[in-house]
């Protein structure tokens, strides 16, 4: 698949850094849009670190909605911290360059996280099902032991996977160019730059992608549509309104972490661009996680409540 002069594989067999080319070159423009990353960066860390910790000491919001809502805020805490930080530094100082452990360890984190995520909304979504369709059998199908051992499969499965793909493609050889464009490691850009034949594994990575994304993709979109029909059935114009607002947001930020994920991992890496590379992620990556905790939670009346409860007693004290 990747032809190159045999003096060329040789030389470049046992690659010890690579270098991150990054999403962003040095013009005004571009500075411009590091400026919103990092306002990004910001509000997703804070946002998403303030809901964990209202959940924590709120004993209201120990449900198991809110218990799933602390797993997320967790896994779209580590994407930024992964990758922002050395994207801004790569962006303002030279020699973009990560060592390949430090590119093994964000494949790993970002493929564990990303995968985690991927099951973990399924698991929501059925949580938002069981609640509105079944609330009786709620406590029964939902109880502290059955949420704790959804979340260990959530993890156990993307470890799991995350650790297979990464111990594989760290494995090969990569020869001639050491430059990823792209702004983290991730599996698609490395494979442009081994000199092996990566088809077998491609197709292997486009067959697993599509099982771990259109499952609980399926499962999601079931849940909701039995949620709507639910919904549909109230008598309350008012509440029909706020249901279908409330779903068809959760749907839409759905939406773009599962169609980004889908174009990168079950499109063929041949079929990628370069620019298709480094854009789609940007929205798995940092437009999600920014937008997780102002959709899910911090338009919640519950949430919002707890986080004027600490406020005024933090005003009382001082």
């Amino acid at each position: 698949m990747k032809d190159q002069p045999r003096e060329v594989q040789v030389e470049r067999q046992n690659a010890t850094e690579f270098i991150l080319l990054g999403l962003l070159n040095h013009s005004k423009v571009h500075m411009f849009f590091l400026a919103l990353i990092l306002l990004a960066f910001i509000t997703t860390v804070f946002g998403n670190a303030l809901l964990m910790f209202l959940i924590q000491v709120t004993p209201s919001l120990h449900t198991p909605m809110y218990f799933f809502l602390s797993q997320l805020a967790f896994m779209d805490i580590c994407p930024s911290l992964l990758i922002i930080p050395k994207m801004s530094v790569d962006f303002l100082t030279p020699g973009n360059t990560i060592s390949v452990a430090g590119c093994g360890t964000q494949v790993f984190l970002m493929l564990t996280i990303g995968g985690g995520e991927c099951l973990l909304l399924a698991v929501m979504s059925y949580d938002r099902y069981v609640a509105i369709c079944k609330p009786l059998q709620y406590p029964v199908l939902l109880s502290r032991q059955v949420c704790l051992g959804l979340t260990a499969v959530v993890w156990f499965c993307a470890l799991i996977n995350a650790l297979i793909h990464t111990v594989y493609a760290m494995r090969l050889p990569y020869c001639g160019s050491k430059s990823i464009d792209h702004f983290f490691c991730e599996i698609p850009p490395l494979l442009k730059l081994s000199c092996s034949d990566t088809s077998t594994y491609e197709t292997v990575v486009v067959l697993n992608s599509s099982i771990l994304l259109l499952i609980p993709f399926s499962i999601i979109l079931a849940s909701y549509a039995r949620i709507l029909a639910s919904v549909l059935r109230m008598k309350s114009t008012t509440g029909q309104q706020k249901a279908l607002a409330t779903c068809s947001s959760h749907l839409t930020v759905v939406g773009l972490f599962y169609g980004a994920a889908m174009f990168t991992y079950m499109k063929p890496n041949a079929d990628h661009s370069t620019l298709q590379d480094k854009i789609v992620p940007v929205f798995y990556s940092i437009i999600t996680p920014v937008l997780n905790p102002v959709i899910y939670s911090l338009r919640n009346r519950d949430v919002l409540g707890a986080l004027r409860k600490l406020v005024g007693k933090h005003r009382v004290l001082h």
